[in-house]
């Protein structure tokens, strides 16, 4: 049977946790200090169960020691412990830690992803253009011989439309004639809003 023997003969007792809490709440540095050397260690090791990393530990228990000084006050013993209190700031900060250490790295995994991403898919892009050529190859034989002639000379061809009306010897106000009623009817086929 293992026996604690203590050698000034009375078992010592740990500080008076919520005596020290209430001074701190009033501004005690004094009180702060002796707090801070009773729950340093037990929020340190909580903090690293949970982060793993010793530099980001000691970084948030830091932190919930901050917290503990600014927000003393707060504290209601009727809820449990000055240190259940404390460990649990710790826990929650600990945790608060990881996930903000997850989203992080998930934001720049998925801004790597899109640094990556070419700017446009060159398969889709040549199906999208053989696509729209194929309509409106489809839509030109729906026009009249005479449609189709001026649209394609001026167009494809890059003919004005006096050069239009000479290779078609037609006048300058027919080629124009022409041209409107067959890129409306272009227009009516592809589906382009006016």
């Amino acid at each position: 049977m293992n026996e604690v023997v203590h050698i000034s003969g009375a078992p010592s007792a740990g500080p008076d946790l919520p005596e020290l809490l209430s001074r701190v709440a009033r501004g005690d540095q004094q009180a702060f200090a002796s707090l801070y050397d009773a729950v340093c260690s037990p929020v340190l090791g909580l903090v690293r169960t949970v982060l793993r990393d010793p530099a980001q530990s000691e970084e948030v228990a830091q932190e919930v020691l901050v917290e503990v000084w600014r927000t003393a006050a707060r504290y209601r013993p009727e809820r449990g412990s000055v240190m259940n209190w404390v460990l649990t700031m710790a826990h929650r900060r600990a945790v608060d830690r990881v996930r903000s250490v997850q989203a992080s790295a998930e934001r720049d995994h998925k801004a790597a992803l899109l640094e990556r991403t070419p700017a446009f898919d060159e398969v889709s892009e040549q199906v999208e253009n053989r696509l729209e050529r194929e309509q409106v190859r489809r839509c030109l034989r729906n026009l009249t011989e005479l449609q189709r002639q001026s649209v394609t000379l001026a167009y494809y061809r890059g003919l004005t439309y006096r050069e239009v009306g000479e290779l078609l010897s037609v006048p300058l106000g027919t080629v124009k004639t022409r041209l409107r009623d067959g890129l409306i009817r272009l227009r009516d086929c592809l589906g382009v809003s006016a």
